[in-house]
């Protein structure tokens, strides 16, 4: 009933935002959020989809918070490039309980799964939010926070396979892979294990990666992802990186979740 009364909430946010001025939720500088009423006057069509369908359904359906949407939504926009959208969703996570820390640790983590650039670009979007909150930098977190600690046994069993297969190809990406992203980026502590397994999926499904999708998504679900949010997480990102990308991993996903243990 609580996740049922959220997520109408955050409906109701979004229809009001998208139904208000442009400007409304776009943080100075950048370029704003399309209106519904922008969306009429050029496609009926994808005016009445996004009312019925993408606000009126997708977002409240009961398998995933509003807050996972958001995150997963944001992240899959870092993941895209999409910066147009970025003022609106950003400021969607934090009203749907997404800490400033946390959107600061979905954009450090990203730049790892997405690229730099589309890191830097999501930090120009997020410097105006900021500022419109007065949210200051030591509000957020530490360029070198003490760590989680670290499964020295699953870690280790990690690090051997990627040796192994990878370790005569490319061993400095080996070796980074080892120490700055399993020893260091995952562990840090401003952003669970499980809502970075979220934002990792959903950029590795963002950008077609879908080599990539079996460890993580395994990964997600050892984090405590369950198979009914993995498969909300897959329907949720069809209106936001399209069908072609969420068809390609769902055979991915159903390999997935028919090789785990039950």
């Amino acid at each position: 009933m609580a996740m049922l009364v959220a997520a109408t909430a955050a409906l109701s946010l979004i229809s009001a935002a998208f139904a208000q001025e442009s400007q409304t939720r776009s943080a100075p500088g950048t370029k704003p959020t399309t209106k519904l009423d922008d969306a009429r006057t050029v496609s009926p069509a994808l005016e009445h989809y996004t009312q019925v369908r993408l606000l009126g359904e997708v977002w409240k359906r009961p398998d995933l918070s509003p807050r996972d949407r958001s995150i997963i939504t944001v992240a899959a926009l870092i993941a895209r490039h999409q910066t147009a959208e970025m003022p609106y969703y950003f400021n969607l996570a934090l009203d749907n309980g997404v800490k400033p820390g946390e959107l600061s640790e979905v954009i450090t983590h990203l730049a790892f799964y997405s690229g730099w650039g589309n890191a830097m670009s999501a930090v120009a979007v997020a410097k105006d939010i900021f500022g419109k909150h007065k949210i200051k930098p030591e509000q957020l977190p530490a360029a070198m926070p003490k760590l989680l600690p670290l499964d020295e046994t699953t870690e280790a069993q990690r690090a051997a396979t990627v040796e192994k297969q990878f370790g005569n190809v490319a061993p400095g990406v080996v070796q980074y892979t080892t120490d700055v992203l399993f020893r260091d980026l995952w562990l840090r502590p401003d952003l669970a294990p499980r809502d970075r397994s979220l934002v990792t999926v959903s950029a590795l499904i963002a950008s077609g990666q879908v080599a990539q999708i079996p460890y993580h998504l395994n990964r997600a679900m050892d984090n405590g992802v369950t198979q009914a949010q993995a498969s909300e997480v897959i329907t949720h990102l069809a209106f936001y990186v399209g069908w072609p990308n969420t068809f390609s991993t769902l055979p991915v996903a159903k390999e997935v979740f028919e090789k785990r243990p039950r």
